[in-house]
């Protein structure tokens, strides 16, 4: 069976959200590890978190995908803001670490004028201060769509990166359909161009996780406007390709396509027809 499931608010609790993923027929979910735009992290409720486990392990939700805030730079030059990323990443392992949440996902950051060589080296700088190497959770950087001065649209700068780590196991790549295609990856017509590009610069291996999401804006165009599947320019046809590459198929998808509860219970529901009568 695929493993998928959309961003779900902890807002009202983790349990809470893991109860949301059962009943639109989910079989995992993303969720942010803390505010998105803020950055404080409310405390974890006992009571809550134990309901949390004993939902997912009843029902086999999983693995889950944990998402930092956005406003997390680790690849600025502003010291404040690099200090202020460098201390949510680490907290956020730590703490998704805790609840043994498979995965974490975050922006690799922008240089914001630094020049990428410059913000490569602070990203690596600040997952070295975070990762300790004896976490059970793997961090993944997620593939950008090249808008402004972002770092990771392109695999090469992931690959140093992940060169850059000294414990490097513990990381790993979260590929987003939408920014992929936006950043000059075409999925569509090459998707196994695409793949081996990928597996040759950073290895397959390193894949652990995909947003799948539609694009709003055409191919190369370095924009990241995400569209419901089957809606946008990469299409549903290239779309279901993609799930079912058999180096894709196992991965656990996460939908961030702009709909609420109702309208992601009705995608996944599609998206499970076709692929049962594929």
């Amino acid at each position: 069976m695929f493993i998928i499931g959309p961003h779900i608010s902890i807002a009202k609790g983790f349990a809470k959200a893991a109860q949301t993923a059962i009943d639109i027929d989910a079989n995992t979910f993303q969720f942010f590890t803390r505010n998105p735009r803020g950055g404080n992290a409310k405390a974890f409720d006992e009571k809550d978190i134990n309901k949390f486990q004993q939902i997912r392990k009843e029902n086999n939700i999983g693995p889950l995908l944990a998402h930092a805030p956005y406003t997390m730079n680790l690849g600025g030059s502003k010291d404040d803001v690099y200090e202020f990323a460098k201390r949510i990443i680490k907290e956020d392992i730590n703490r998704m670490d805790f609840l043994g949440i498979e995965y974490m996902c975050f922006h690799p950051g922008s240089h914001v004028g630094g020049g990428i060589d410059f913000g490569i080296e602070r990203i690596a700088t600040g997952l070295n201060e975070g990762i300790k190497g004896n976490e059970n959770i793997t961090i993944l950087l997620e593939t950008m769509s090249g808008k402004g001065t972002e770092i990771g649209f392109d695999f090469n700068q992931l690959k140093r990166i992940i060169d850059s780590v000294e414990h490097s196991d513990r990381l790993g790549v979260c590929l987003d359909t939408c920014h992929i295609f936006s950043a000059g990856y075409d999925i569509v017509n090459n998707l196994e161009g695409v793949l081996e590009e990928f597996d040759n610069i950073i290895g397959l291996d390193k894949l652990k996780t995909v947003h799948l999401n539609d694009s709003m804006m055409p191919f190369a165009n370095k924009k990241d406007r995400h569209a419901p599947l089957g809606e946008g320019e990469i299409g549903l046809n290239a779309i279901i390709n993609f799930m079912t590459h058999p180096v894709i198929e196992k991965l656990p998808f996460f939908l961030e396509t702009p709909f609420d509860e109702e309208g992601h219970k009705r995608e996944i529901k599609m998206i499970r027809k076709i692929l049962t009568n594929k």
